[in-house]
């Protein structure tokens, strides 16, 4: 394992991330900036394929890089899946060409991934994509027959934390019963169980709100601003997903401008971030709930979690509950390297789509 070489790869909107490992060590790392005015041509995101690929061959030719036991790329907008590494198959490819679930960047990583390794004769991966759902069938019900709830989280995160904390605490990941609280620009709170994501709040609809989203309104109230006149559908929808949280009460979606606030005495910021550890407070709670009060630890990730004003805002609504471990920040490349070590080192068997 120490000496396994991966390429990772993670398309953006208007750039690529590209990370050569050597085992789970860095050697390498690059982000390949493509021109907006080139890609706003292209009609569909599979046709940037041959575009990017050049721009990212290209690269490797400049690095001599050529040793290589697998290209592992971020997953795109499939069909639900269970979590884990899957071979990027026929069937997985012909889905994200199509954009199966929609249009997004990230459709293009296992595309890309697959192209690099028929090359250089390897296997390639793709690794838990925003497609994931482990929903138990009640985490479905919404209250209303017309609308379910939806399994939309940040798994790939998650689950590579999930896997660093089964080492610590020396288990299995499948006999880990935590709660997982992804803390960044949109906030998903998971019980997890038996490996699996059982429920969550949806990033962009409900739970508490973050930097940038509004997380779950008085639906009486939204209902009367969506036909208020005054908004239009993309409107409100930027207004919840874009605009709201501390943008919408403070102008910014950083935490740090917000910290800095609370120092200077500004009581409004306080209150803001006050209440936004409160509503992740509670969320975690509700989760402990979906466990049953069997959770061992409660684990706190994502960028917001290297603030330690606002993790002890959250431990002192919560660590009645369990134990509280912090893994700050989010390294999507390192766990695409490490979802895919784990396939070439038979501690996993790869997934079929």
């Amino acid at each position: 394992m120490n000496d396994l070489k991966v390429l990772a790869i993670n398309p953006g909107s208007t750039s690529t991330k590209l990370a050569y490992f050597s085992g789970a060590k860095i050697i390498k790392k690059h982000s390949v900036d493509h021109n907006a005015n080139v890609i706003k041509n292209y009609d569909k995101i599979v046709d940037q394929l041959d575009f990017r690929l050049e721009a990212i061959e290209n690269w490797l030719d400049s690095e001599g890089i050529t040793n290589l036991d697998c290209v592992v790329g971020r997953g795109g907008l499939l069909k639900p899946m269970p979590s884990g590494t899957y071979t990027v198959s026929e069937e997985l490819k012909k889905d994200l060409k199509i954009g199966v679930q929609g249009e997004h960047a990230s459709n293009l990583g296992g595309l890309i991934a697959d192209r690099i390794a028929k090359k250089n004769s390897v296997p390639a991966f793709i690794v838990d994509p925003v497609a994931v759902d482990e929903f138990d069938d009640i985490a479905r019900i919404s209250g209303m027959p017309e609308i379910d709830r939806r399994s939309l989280l940040h798994a790939l995160n998650i689950k590579a934390v999930a896997h660093r904390a089964s080492k610590d605490l020396n288990k299995d990941v499948k006999d880990l019963n935590v709660i997982i609280a992804h803390l960044g620009g949109g906030i998903s709170i998971v019980p997890l169980t038996n490996g699996r994501m059982i429920d969550v709040n949806n990033a962009n609809e409900y739970g508490p709100f973050s930097p940038e989203r509004s997380g779950g309104l008085p639906v009486g109230d939204l209902v009367k601003l969506a036909f208020s006149g005054k908004y239009d559908l993309a409107t409100i929808k930027k207004k919840i997903t874009r605009e709201g949280g501390l943008v919408g009460y403070l102008g910014t979606n950083d935490a740090r401008d917000v910290e800095k606030m609370i120092v200077d005495g500004d009581k409004k910021a306080e209150l803001i971030y006050k209440a936004m550890a409160y509503q992740i407070s509670k969320e975690i709670a509700a989760m402990a709930t979906v466990l049953q009060g069997n959770a061992e630890n409660i684990i706190l990730t994502g960028g917001l979690s290297y603030s330690d004003m606002l993790v002890d805002m959250i431990k002192e609504h919560t660590e009645f509950i369990a134990p509280i471990l912090v893994y700050p920040g989010e390294d999507e490349m390192t766990a695409l390297c490490e979802g895919a070590l784990r396939v070439l080192t038979g501690e996993e068997k790869a997934k079929t789509y």
